[in-house]
């Protein structure tokens, strides 16, 4: 058997930040339900673990595997590797082998400016104009996000707060050179902030919740596991939710358990993606919107599905 191969650039050319947004905002449109999405699967592996993460759909069907080897980064290695591996629906046939890594940078920053998008037009009074963007981390996660913030919302001014200033400053370097005008900022501009993204693998929270501006938007989105804190109980409790699924949110969403139980939770029944582009969240006036996502297979799938139609193969 030979499969063609999606290398990380190839993945790249034929997935643009907006084409990808709008084939997961058409694929939630046309009946993708996140509360229907196959949970990752965690198995043991030397040095670290597989994460496993399948997902099936009316055309195409897919697994992306991972590895996490958490002594990679001291060896200069990635610490996430992996491939997706898409398979025809009907026949069960595989069909092309992409780099999962590339995959899930694009696929993360595209769900998560899809959320963002939706939850600005639904404010009370519509989206500011010149929205003041405040990102956390500086690794490919952080990148890629002001990447595909300035592809939506290109009047945007950002600022990113890094742990290591060579890093922020490679990160801010980088994007000069693609016209994206970027400057360090700090933990005090969370309050003058009106959308903030959280990018980070921390496991506490990344600043006092109750300093987040009324009406103004954060997406937690750099961690899963219910160990992972980016925000803290404060915000959660005084903002309205948005997560990718609610059941995925349950298992893997260390930002919203334990600030509530999965019990309280259930009960809240926040909404999900589908709900949110298909306008079935309000606003409420005066409070800040706080989106939660660990990361799901469907989203893997559509935009594999995407590379593979629109890309050439090698």
């Amino acid at each position: 058997m030979s499969l063609p191969y999606f290398d990380a650039a190839a993945v790249r050319r034929a997935a643009p930040w907006t084409t990808v947004i709008a084939a997961l905002e058409r694929a939630l449109r046309d009946g993708v339900n996140p509360e229907e999405d196959s949970p990752r699967l965690f198995s043991p592996a030397p040095g670290g673990e597989f994460l496993l993460m399948p997902a099936v759909g009316r055309s195409f069907s897919g697994i992306k595997a991972l590895t996490v080897a958490t002594g990679n980064p001291a060896r200069g290695l990635e610490k996430i590797q992996g491939v997706f591996l898409l398979i025809d629906s009907d026949t069960l046939a595989p069909l092309a082998v992409m780099d999962g890594n590339e995959l899930t940078a694009i696929r993360t920053p595209a769900t998560t400016l899809l959320a963002v998008k939706h939850i600005l037009a639904a404010a009370h009074g519509g989206a500011p104009e010149a929205p003041r963007v405040l990102v956390f981390g500086a690794g490919i996660q952080a990148l890629n996000h002001i990447r595909a913030a300035h592809a939506v919302i290109p009047d945007a001014n950002f600022s990113v707060v890094g742990q290591r200033p060579e890093r922020t400053q490679t990160l801010i370097a980088q994007l000069a050179t693609e016209g994206i005008e970027v400057r360090p900022g700090t933990v005090a501009e969370v309050p003058a902030a009106d959308l903030v993204l959280c990018t980070t693998s921390s496991r506490t929270p990344l600043f006092d919740g109750n300093q987040v501006a009324p009406g103004a938007v954060v997406a937690a989105v750099g961690q899963h596991g219910l160990d992972a804190r980016e925000v803290d109980a404060a915000l959660v409790r005084r903002s309205d939710v948005v997560v990718e699924g609610r059941a995925s949110a349950w298992r893997e969403a260390g930002d919203l358990i334990p600030a509530r139980t999965a019990q309280e939770w259930e009960a809240i029944h926040p909404a999900n993606l589908q709900d949110l582009i298909t306008g079935r969240f309000n606003r409420t006036p005066g409070h800040p919107c706080l989106y939660a996502g660990v990361g799901m297979a469907w989203e893997d799938l559509v935009t594999a599905a995407l590379v593979y139609e629109r890309g050439s193969t090698p």
